[in-house]
């Protein structure tokens, strides 16, 4: 039960993050309830896709769809309020982000994926729904131009997937795995890490952050 809860949260702070940017771009209420669903299950559902799991698990589960759902509708509403929170928010996005991981990694490994396709599995399972997320907002995804975040989730992912290739026991190393991701992740926002971006005429074509 404190698993599903945890996740549950976790769903709900990817899809108020959804639903900021979609405020943000100008779309309705519908679209920004879309938007929520999408940043939320996105990762999941890119994750049974991949592991051959349909109907995707999240779909078929009431509450996997009723909370982001809802979530949406109260940041539409109240956005300005959810703005504010942004630390808050900042932080519950990296355990979110942190539990998505573990969870995608354990699940690809518990239907036989070799342990560097679950690393990748559990990693896609944390970034996939910002990534469609900004993709339906016309930008280029997040991950893929700054911060420290599929680093993160990576890490997570091989954490796990090493902590089953030695025969150590499960809870725990997804325990360590999701400390790690959230630890990383907090870190890169604190300092300020971004990954290396190519220099073009002898200037970063990034927005200057500290490499990790």
């Amino acid at each position: 039960m404190l698993l599903i809860v945890l996740e549950l949260v976790g769903i709900a702070v990817f899809a108020a993050s959804g639903a900021l940017a979609a405020v943000r771009a100008r779309l309705d209420v519908f679209g920004v309830i879309v938007i929520a669903l999408t940043t939320a299950l996105g990762g999941g559902v890119i994750r049974d896709l991949l592991l051959g799991v349909h109907p995707p698990s999240s779909l078929t589960k009431w509450p996997y769809l009723l909370v982001p759902a809802v979530t949406g509708l109260l940041v539409f509403w109240f956005h300005p309020h959810v703005a504010k929170l942004r630390r808050a928010v900042q932080l519950l996005d990296a355990i979110g982000l942190g539990l998505f991981v573990t969870g995608g990694t354990s699940t690809a490994l518990a239907l036989g994926a070799p342990a560097y396709t679950a690393c990748l599995i559990g990693m896609t399972t944390g970034i996939g729904g910002g990534a469609l997320r900004d993709i339906l907002l016309r930008e280029i995804p997040l991950v893929l131009r700054k911060e420290i975040y599929a680093v993160a989730a990576l890490l997570g992912g091989v954490v796990v997937a090493g902590g089953s290739l030695l025969n150590l026991p499960d809870a725990p190393m997804a325990l360590v795995g999701s400390a790690l991701v959230v630890t990383v992740r907090l870190l890169a926002l604190w300092r300020k890490w971004n990954a290396p971006v190519a220099v073009l005429d002898g200037r970063s074509s990034g927005d200057g952050g500290e490499a990790a």
